[in-house]
């Protein structure tokens, strides 16, 4: 087992990689910027370092920052968390070029799984289920017809190294079709460097469902079930639930086995999930995150289960410490984002905390690092808090989200805390009668967003 583990990321989420460490008892690193210097998970770790100014770019982005972090402060193994270089296959490279543990899957499977096209045809390879769609890139308006025409209209227009919903255009007819590839293009070069794109059929009334699985680098893999995360603002998640309020014991176990299978073929090592949009009985992949994703407490919350701790013990060389069958799900689990930004525009609003009060009681769980007094920096993403909720079903998770978020207070600064009092009265929610598109009309048709 590692003696010290350097956490390669910020917020919340390293708070989450150093509470597990400390039960585990592994020292830690932490590594901020100037701008973060006061931060939580600066004050909680054992050690810290830091590794630049206020941009990405020059400190959480840097691997020669990083690495040298590690270098001065003898750390045997780093942990990415989600964003920044989680999902960097050159930076797992240069990690073990160093002679240091990357708590991840290598990187090859980063780099396969991290273009969209050549993750489509590995998951198709694998028997996973694929949404229709071109066989590769698309540059010509021509060959976008001809797919088009084949697979049928509508379709959507996707970048190829795409993220967050960049690059994404939707077509219902040719004409739409010609603007969507040129658009789409232009959207894609300028956001990731990369104007390749490709076509896909476009699903009207899909669910996100995506399959938490986990590997252990030998050929075994399991997976633990399903998430839930519909609930969508221009292709980010908003609110994520676990099991899925649609998906039957039959469904979660063929697409959980179908998952699990595909990963235990590529000796796949550590947390991944593959997601799907699901559309009347069947399941379409849409791609591989190969990190821990940011709704990961649902499943832990079902599952009685430590993804991270799980994470840690398999990078060390250590087996899974369950089995399939040891996988029984408990109950309902609910996750929102909160994050700094005001309603109804979701501009981000960085700012001073003046007041913070965490809601506590049965069956919830608050991963944040903020606190009265700490000042929101303006550089990173907007996210300041998962509020968390167990219940033995639907409806009492749902009467425990409600009853956590009256607790909660953040004051000093604007949250989206009120778009979840007003969500969970929605009769749709409560019924779990929604799909991908289902908020954007509801904001369009309440807020005017």
């Amino acid at each position: 087992m590692f003696d010290k583990i350097l956490i390669a990321n910020r917020g919340e989420i390293a708070l989450r990689v150093i509470r597990a460490c400390r039960e585990m008892g592994i020292a830690t690193v932490a590594v901020h910027s100037t701008a973060d210097s006061d931060a939580m998970h600066v004050r909680m770790a054992d050690e810290s370092v830091c590794i630049g100014p206020p941009p990405s770019s020059q400190s959480y982005l840097s691997f020669p920052a990083i690495l040298s972090a590690c270098e001065i402060t003898g750390a045997q193994a780093i942990h990415p968390g989600y964003g920044f270089l989680s999902e960097n296959a050159a930076f797992v490279q240069a990690v073990e070029d160093h002679g240091l543990t990357f708590i991840g899957p290598s990187a090859d499977h980063i780099r396969i799984m991290g273009d969209k096209i050549t993750a489509k045809e590995t998951a198709r390879n694998l028997g996973i289920p694929v949404v229709p769609g071109s066989d590769g890139g698309v540059a010509e308006v021509a060959q976008a017809f001809e797919v088009a025409g084949r697979i049928g209209y509508p379709v959507i227009v996707k970048a190829t190294a795409g993220g967050g919903g960049r690059g994404m255009k939707v077509a219902r007819n040719s004409a739409e079709l010609e603007i969507a590839l040129r658009t789409a293009r232009a959207e894609a070069k300028a956001a990731f460097g990369n104007d390749e794109v490709y076509i896909e059929k476009y699903l009207t009334t899909p669910r996100h469902v995506e399959i938490q699985v986990f590997g252990d680098g030998r050929g075994n893999a399991v997976h633990l079930g399903e998430r839930d995360c519909s609930l969508q603002r221009r292709h980010q998640k908003v609110l994520e639930e676990a099991p899925g309020p649609v998906i039957t014991a039959e469904e979660r176990a063929r697409i959980g086995r179908i998952s699990a299978e595909a990963v235990a073929r590529i000796n796949y090592i550590g947390a991944g999930t593959i997601e799907y949009l699901y559309e009347n009985g069947e399941f379409y992949f849409i791609e591989m995150n190969t990190r821990l994703q940011v709704e990961h407490p649902v499943t832990e919350a079902i599952f009685g289960v430590d993804l991270v701790r799980e994470q840690i013990r398999v990078a060390a060389g250590l087996p899974m410490s369950f089995t399939q069958e040891d996988l029984v799900i408990r109950g309902h689990a609910i996750e929102v984002r909160i994050n700094a930004e005001k309603i109804p525009s979701f501009a981000p609003c960085p700012g001073t905390v003046t007041q913070f009060h965490a809601p506590g009681g049965l069956g919830v769980r608050m991963d944040s690092a903020i606190y009265a007094g700490y000042r929101i920096p303006p550089y990173y993403d907007s996210l300041i808090a998962k509020l968390v909720v167990h219940g033995r079903d639907r409806p009492e998770a749902l009467a425990r989200l409600g009853r956590a978020l009256s607790e909660l207070v953040v004051d000093g600064i604007d949250t989206t805390i009120p778009l979840f009092h007003a969500l969970i009265g929605e009769e749709a929610i409560q019924q779990g009668d929604y799909n991908i598109h289902w908020l954007e009309t509801w904001l369009r048709d309440h807020l005017g967003g």
